[in-house]
Parts: structure tokens; sequence; C-alpha cells
């Protein structure tokens, strides 16, 4: 609508164009529906644009956190809500469910997480995280593999440093997988020294299929691994899940299964 339309609108019209010129869509949206209920007496003026407000707030939150999530690189998105309890009897709830409340983060302590594949403990570090980032929190989720390689490609370009310092800022590290590949004696360096700038700093989740005493099979060097571990571990919760595999749940047992033709009768 040019300047001359506009001038002539009526008020209505031209209200709703300056909520949207102004980035209000939600009270622009909002407003026929409003403005029809303070017509009708249903509501007042006041009452009617502070839930316009409060509406287009809720939504900029939304939006906001959408946006963190993305940002801080998680894989997929799952909260507590969708874990399966009954599944994984072995997860400590009352635990699980206070680390939620992010007093762990806020006395930079730590979690690690130790099971084997497909027990959930991505599923939990991940839920953690989106707590985290639901308040307000800088969050960053990292694949440990990944994660190495950034830093050794940093260090090659002579960017270590800079690099460390955008991973030790965020106030929660998850860092996925630990131990699936090694990651040799230069990778554990450079893990230890990220683990060193986070120690009693920020706070860093683990998870990883491999017991902290064997730490050091994954990297290569006994004593960067105890060293790595002994400042993960210094304040830290450290939950053992065990039990079947969540994703192959479904299969049947090696048992219970029936090669081509056995039991048909032919």
């Amino acid at each position: 609508m040019d300047g001359l339309t506009t001038a002539h609108a009526s008020p209505y019209v031209r209200l709703r164009n300056r909520l949207s010129g102004l980035g209000l869509d939600t009270m622009a949206a909002g407003l026929d529906r409003y403005a029809r209920a303070v017509a009708a007496g249903e509501t007042d003026f006041c009452t009617a644009l502070l839930e316009m407000a409060d509406a287009e707030t809720a939504q900029r939150e939304r939006t906001l956190v959408a946006r963190k999530i993305r940002s801080a690189g998680f894989p997929y998105e799952k909260t507590l809500e969708d874990f399966d309890w009954s599944f994984q009897p072995s997860v400590p709830r009352a635990v699980v469910e206070d680390l939620a409340t992010l007093g762990f983060v806020e006395r930079a302590e730590n979690v690690v997480l130790v099971g084997s594949p497909g027990t959930g403990k991505t599923h939990i570090a991940i839920a953690l995280g989106i707590a985290a980032v639901r308040a307000r929190k800088e969050v960053r989720f990292a694949d440990c593999a990944q994660l190495v390689a950034d830093l050794g490609a940093a260090s090659a370009r002579g960017e270590l440093d800079r690099r460390l310092r955008y991973y030790a800022h965020s106030s929660l590290l998850i860092i996925d997988e630990l131990g699936y590949l090694d990651i040799g004696e230069q990778g554990a360096n450079l893990l230890f020294q990220l683990v060193s700038r986070r120690y009693e700093r920020r706070s860093t989740i683990i998870t990883t299929n491999v017991g902290v005493g064997k730490w050091a099979d994954v990297f290569g060097d006994a004593v960067t691994a105890s060293a790595v571990a002994d400042r993960v571990c210094h304040h830290c919760t450290m939950l053992r899940i065990t039990g079947r595999s969540y994703r192959t749940k479904d299969l049947l047992p090696e048992e219970g299964r029936k090669g081509p033709g056995e039991g048909d009768g032919r």
C-alpha cells in the first residue's frame, strides 16, 4: 500500500500495517479478533492490548528457542517427556530429572553417561541440552570424533586458540560418543586442552560406551586419559545405563527366529 492510499485507509488498516511494519506479526494477526471483542464489550482496550503483547512475546520466545536449538548443533530434538523410562529401568529417573533443573550447570559440574549403543545416553544428553537452551544458556553439541577433527584442523591452520575459545565459551558443552572411534594421542591432547579450559568454569556432558577406566585405550595415552578423566570426574554425576538397545527392541531373539522353510512344512 503506497503512502497516499495508506493516509486514506481506516485506522484499523493503518494500525495493522504499522504493527506488521514493526515486526509485530502476532499482534497484527490477532488485531481483528481483539478489535471485535473490544467493540462488543467483551473486554476492555488495555486488557486486549496486554493479551496481544503477551502473545507476541510468547511467539518471539518460541522463535528464539527454536533458533538456539538449531545453532546448538543437536542432531535431533528430544526431551525427557519422550524418554521411555520403563524400557531402561537402570536409568535413575529422579537423578536425571534433578539434572534437568540445571543446578549442575550453575555449579559448573559435569555429567558422564556410560552405556552401550542405543541405551538412551544421547537422548538424555540432548534433553538436558534443550532444557538448558530454554533456560537461556548457551549450549553446544558436538560428536567427539568431529570435535577432535575440527580442533585438529584449526591447529593446522594456526587457529587452535580461537577454536578452543569457541568451544570453551558455552555454558554447556555436550561431547557425544567418546570411545566409538579412537582419537589418538594428538586428539587426546586437543581434548585435554579443551577440558582444562572448561574445568570448574563451565559444564560438560560426555556420552561414552567406554568406562572411564578404559579411556586410555581410546586416547592412546594413559597419562593424558587420566588427566582428562580427573578433570571431568572431579565434580561430576556419572550414570551407568545398562540394558538392550532401544533401536533393536522390536527384533525377535535369535532363538525365536526361523530360517527359510523351518516350521512351515517345507
